[in-house]
């Protein structure tokens, strides 16, 4: 379509927008009640404890009331207190619901792409469900069995195994039976894992067919260790030859099928009857990546997990459960977004389908041409999502719209203009969400109902676009592992990006002082300080580190319990938190300018051309420089258009023509997102490896490693800094 064309189409199209807006405004106010819709978004969602004074150097807020649901209602009447306890209610009330699905393998192929690499895709069935008892009979069978093996309640089991329903059944078995379960990424290295195992001497190990291998040098490390469980491969037989003579190795079924025949046989003699815990007990052991050092285990109870999804529940009072909903997992259950988000499905009732970044979509890496990828069979409702997949979602479907030619994208951009436009006044675009956002929502199913976002910063022009083109609530929440997932989290009715929600209920949010970052609580116009969160989902402390944990955990006079945090927040004014900085991120310039590394990163990710970013500043510089990952599809193109096509990727990475015309669209997309001037990187490194856990220079979460990244990048910082 030629430009001219395009143009007037375009303007015919915006002219009929407006007069249908005109003549049927007055339906959308009956049947939608758009002001009823404004009134809940600027709702004051949370207040000061007391007022604040002028000379104040901390300021506490605590959650506007909300109101309780039946299913608040009925889980607070339980009186429950521990996970077990959860586990047993959750099964009486939905008994022969469906609540674990996992998607037949029928078989593996090797497809061969264009340049002759050959990459595995498996041939997927329908999703296989199992109902709320049959879940509770095997990890009930599952208990007994570990008992059976020697395993004591109050000793721990170790989980090191990607997401599936098999996890989910052990972490419930260890809540039965006392067991503290202890958890570890699936990408840590294997000094780290070591790490995990013999700090806290765990005798059993759970893992998969597919990372068993692995043990086979770690059990060199790790004496205490003396069971492995592994979950099997329904394409393969496991093979358990060649590991350390004085471990036994196990298949997942048959300690479930040794549990079922000591339960059939009713076998008195060997005491198998769950040892339940106490609130105060040990529920996890949960080994954050770290950003820097060996991982720390953080002690997590059964009381913080219970407190956490108490808290969540009457925060999520809004949303209707309908029999439809699914949940997809495919996020790590090592990491406590996934865990207790499911956690809380599980006390919704809604089924949890499991997947896995390489089968979620259509176009994942495990799914063969023409293939449904997890999302397209389950059709989830509900899902979590961290900001790195947000955000390739978001430069994936601007990239599809851009391959479609200038008048469809931007047609596209003013359709997401509109919708944008539209939720904010308050109105729905059903229309428009069926003809032209249809394809994007399908890229998840085409039936989500709510995204969860956590973990990092998810830069607002995202979750703008991504709340209208997927047409659904986009939450956005803040916790640490510190405080069990849970600190502040967004309510279904609140409109707003750059945000992570007020305190959740029960928790409160201290600002204080960070006078070395300039960052105060008597700040206009808003209060400004290092967030510290307080309440009963702040956990025991660091595994064995009495040291770290009296440094960044504290009980107050009124025997509440707080953790720093070392992330700055700003309090806005119907007291919804924005995070604005972190004190590991911050750093001064030469002429006194505060940069945050981590709010340009989030904001430069948005780039296409950008994979992934590191921002670098040294303080007696006036500029700040970036190491950039490049997305190598558009840094193709890119090269193709300064007349370099067919060159190879990493001569490209060093190529002077193709760094200085990918800076010039890194300043441009810079000042189009209205970053300042001396946040603006004054050059650019292009690194041609990817960073992942395996490499050191990225946590399991896959944040940036600052320290060993400038390491291993020192000489090309010194370049781009001018020092020879």
């Amino acid at each position: 379509m030629g430009l001219g064309l395009g143009s007037v189409l375009l303007s015919l199209i915006r002219v009929y927008l407006r007069v249908y807006d005109l003549l049927t405004s007055w339906l959308y106010t009956i049947l939608h009640s758009p002001a009823k819709v404004r009134a809940g978004h600027a709702v004051m969602r949370a207040v000061p404890c007391k007022p604040l004074g002028p000379g104040d150097t901390s300021v506490t807020y605590k959650p506007c009331p909300l109101a309780r649901t039946a299913l608040v209602s009925d889980f607070e009447h339980a009186q429950l207190g521990t996970m077990a306890e959860v586990w047993t209610w959750v099964v009486e009330r939905y008994s022969t619901r469906k609540v674990l699905g996992t998607r037949d393998v029928a078989g593996e192929e090797d497809e061969i792409q264009p340049n002759g690499t050959v990459f595995k895709k498996l041939k997927l069935g329908d999703y296989r469900w199992m109902s709320y008892e049959e879940a509770d009979e095997i990890a009930d069978f599952l208990g007994q069995g570990l008992r059976l093996l020697g395993q004591a309640p109050g000793s721990s089991v170790c989980m090191f195994a990607d997401t599936r329903s098999e996890w989910m059944l052990t972490a419930q078995a260890c809540f039965k039976q006392s067991f503290p379960l202890v958890t570890l990424y699936t990408n840590l290295g294997e000094d780290a894992v070591a790490h995990g195992l013999n700090e806290t001497e765990a005798d059993t190990v759970f893992t998969s067919h597919e990372l068993l291998p692995k043990f086979k040098n770690i059990l060199n490390f790790t004496p205490h260790v003396k069971k492995i469980v592994y979950f099997e491969n329904s394409l393969r037989k496991t093979d358990v030859e060649g590991y350390r003579a004085d471990v036994k190795l196990v298949s997942f079924w048959d300690i479930v099928a040794l549990g079922k025949k000591n339960s059939t046989n009713n076998n008195m003699d060997l005491c198998t009857e769950p040892i339940p815990p106490t609130p105060d007990s040990t529920c996890i052991i949960m080994y954050t990546s770290g950003s820097t050092g060996a991982p720390k285990g953080v002690i997590i109870t059964h009381r913080n997990v219970f407190k956490c999804l108490n808290s969540w529940l009457y925060q999520l009072t809004s949303f209707e459960v309908k029999e439809s909903d699914r949940w997809i997992g495919y996020l790590p259950l090592a990491h406590i977004l996934e865990l207790l988000a499911e956690m809380m499905m599980l006390v919704f009732g809604v089924p949890i389908g499991y997947s896995s970044p390489n089968t979620l979509t259509d176009k994942s890496t495990m799914i063969p041409r023409g293939g449904k990828g997890d999302a397209g069979i389950l059709r989830p409702t509900v899902m979590a999502c961290v900001p790195l997949v947000l955000d390739r979602i978001y430069k994936g479907v601007n990239e599809t719209v851009r391959k479609k030619g200038e008048f469809f994208e931007n047609l596209f951009r003013f359709c997401v203009d509109y919708k944008v436009a539209a939720l904010n006044r308050g109105e729905v675009t059903p229309i428009m969400d069926r003809i032209i956002f249809k394809n994007v929502r399908a890229l998840v199913g085409g039936r989500l109902r709510v995204i969860f976002s956590g973990g990092a910063p998810l830069s607002p022009e995202s979750h703008q676009f991504l709340r209208a083109s997927l047409g659904c609530p986009l939450l956005q929440g803040y916790g640490l592992t510190e405080t069990t997932a849970c600190a502040t989290l967004m309510q279904m009715d609140e409109h707003s990006t750059g945000r992570v929600g007020p305190p959740v209920q029960g928790v409160n949010i201290r600002l204080e002082n960070w006078e070395e970052g300039n960052y105060r609580v008597t700040d206009r116009p808003q209060p400004r300080g290092e967030i510290l969160v307080g309440g009963e989902n702040v956990t025991a402390g660091y595994y064995k580190n009495e040291e770290k944990t009296a440094e960044e955990y504290f009980t107050d006079k009124a025997g509440r319990r707080w953790f720093r945090t070392g992330d700055i927040g700003q309090v806005e004014d119907n007291g919804s938190i924005r995070i604005i900085d972190r004190k590991k991120d911050l750093v001064k310039l030469q002429f006194g300018e505060y940069v945050s590394l981590g709010k340009v990163e989030s904001v430069l990710k948005t780039c296409p051309l950008v994979e992934n970013i590191c921002i670098y500043g040294d303080s007696t510089k006036s500029y700040v420089v970036a190491l950039v990952c490049p997305d190598r599809a558009q840094l193709e193109r890119l090269a193709a258009k300064l007349g370099k096509a067919n060159v190879e990727f990493t001569r490209l990475c060093g190529d002077r023509d193709v760094v200085g015309a990918l800076l010039r669209e890194l300043v441009m997309h810079s000042k189009l997102m209205r970053l300042e001037k001396f946040e603006i990187p004054g050059a650019v490194s292009l690194c041609q490896e990817l960073w992942t856990p395996d490499s050191g220079l990225v946590t399991a979460a896959f944040k940036l490693k600052r320290r060993p990244l400038q390491q291993h990048y020192q000489a090309q910082i010194d370049r781009m800094y001018g020092v020879f």
